[in-house]
């Protein structure tokens, strides 16, 4: 076994341990008594299910990132993708089907590994806690669009950066630079109009009160309110959600028909304030910008590293391949995702502070906070979590940061 062989190894067992390191620390945080803040939408029968609810969740979580961590060291040690790599060689594909085939193959085998997890994820844990809507018809089909949908596009940008790679040389990255930042483009603008109707069905929100309200918030926020659509988010589970998607003449507001059953007019509003707050401070914009840059970057190392022999020696193939580089340099690239991924969660949470201060402004305060609190409990969310977990974790703020954060604009605003 080479050195950087147990470089890989060593990012793996690392990046385990820490995470294993941090749950600890924050199931060793959960507060045995209800926050008094909380106490009006956490009764103690909740707030004990709540508990009950992360206590099976975390066990499962071990025993899954457990399992995970022992396939991938054990594929490694074996040598597994070596001999995946002559597996196909064998049957002589040519250089731009062997990338698609080997990729595809482990993707493959990452799902049926993965599937007995979904299942009981879904079936058993959402399903005792009263989360689960999806029938066994309903995550077959989800299965089979995913693959589908997964093979395709992936397949198609795949081929292109292999493409990019034997046609352009040492600047091959620049071109693939220039695919992905289009199709993210284009995800992002198209998303809900392509992609979402494949799995969830979509309906204009209805006239009525609730419509006025929002449309009456809307207008004084400077906001330009022509799609908003209900997706029938209790298709699949009880969970309530929101997200505002898109740009241009594509962007829409998508309500879970959950959180219209859960919320209030008011609370609605306030939710909806918050999503066009992402929408009118640049958040999404400059989100999707973000991605294109950190995709910059990550293939402007991959064109370094990818033709190393080193990489190819580490995973037991003799001779340097694309894909084989590319593996190689997805495992070494484990740290400065992480340290990358770090700074998003510091920015997402920072927004999240924006938007809640700008629904606070364009409708109120007190809805925002209610619809929060009322969120917050329908879904068990945890609602004291430790500092460091959350620092490292937590895309957005936690429930009573935020309440606190609102606070203050309401006494500045008094």
């Amino acid at each position: 076994m080479s050195g950087l062989f147990y470089i890989i190894v060593s990012i793996i067992i690392i990046e385990a341990v820490w995470e294993f390191i941090l749950g600890e620390i924050n199931r060793k945080s959960w507060c045995a008594v209800v926050p008094e803040r909380l106490r009006d939408v956490y009764p103690d029968d909740k707030f004990q299910k709540q508990k009950q609810y992360r206590i099976a969740n975390y066990k499962f979580g071990l025993i899954s990132s457990t399992f995970s961590l022992l396939v991938i060291l054990a594929v490694l040690w074996f040598q597994g993708f070596a001999f995946l790599d002559e597996y196909i060689a064998a049957f002589q594909p040519g250089k731009f089907w062997t990338p698609l085939l080997f990729f595809g193959i482990i993707g493959l085998i990452s799902m049926v590994v993965s599937l007995p997890f979904t299942l009981y994820d879904t079936f058993v844990i959402e399903e005792r806690f009263g989360f689960n809507k999806t029938t066994p018809k309903t995550f077959i089909f989800d299965l089979i669009k995913s693959l589908v949908l997964g093979a395709v596009i992936g397949g198609i940008l795949m081929f292109l950066v292999v493409w990019f790679y034997y046609w352009a040389g040492t600047f091959f990255w620049v071109y693939a630079w220039v695919v992905m930042a289009l199709f993210m483009l284009f995800f992002s603008k198209f998303y809900t109009t392509l992609i979402l109707p494949l799995f969830n069905k979509l309906k204009p929100l209805e006239e009525g009160e609730l419509r006025q309200s929002i449309e009456e918030m809307s207008k004084k926020a400077g906001f330009s309110l022509d799609n908003v659509f209900v997706m029938d988010g209790s298709k699949r589970s009880t969970k309530a959600n929101a997200f505002f998607s898109g740009f241009g003449k594509n962007k829409r507001i998508v309500l879970y028909d959950t959180l219209i059953n859960d919320l209030s007019k008011d609370e609605i509003v306030a939710v909806l304030a918050h999503e066009i707050g992402h929408y009118r401070l640049k958040h999404v914009i400059r989100g999707t910008f973000l991605g294109i840059l950190q995709t910059g970057i990550t293939l402007f190392l991959l064109g370094w590293f990818v033709n190393h022999p080193a990489i190819a020696q580490a995973l037991g193939v003799s001779e340097p391949s694309f894909h084989i580089g590319l593996l190689g340099f997805g495992l070494l690239y484990a740290p400065i995702s992480a340290v990358l991924g770090l700074g998003f969660t510091l920015l997402s949470r920072y927004q999240e502070y924006q938007a809640d201060a700008f629904a606070a402004k364009y409708s109120e305060a007190s809805s925002l906070q209610s619809a929060l609190k009322k969120l917050s409990a329908s879904s068990l969310s945890n609602p004291t979590p430790h500092p460091w977990f959350v620092f490292f974790n937590y895309s957005h703020p936690p429930l009573l940061k935020r309440l606190e954060a609102l606070d203050k604009y309401l006494t500045n605003r008094e």
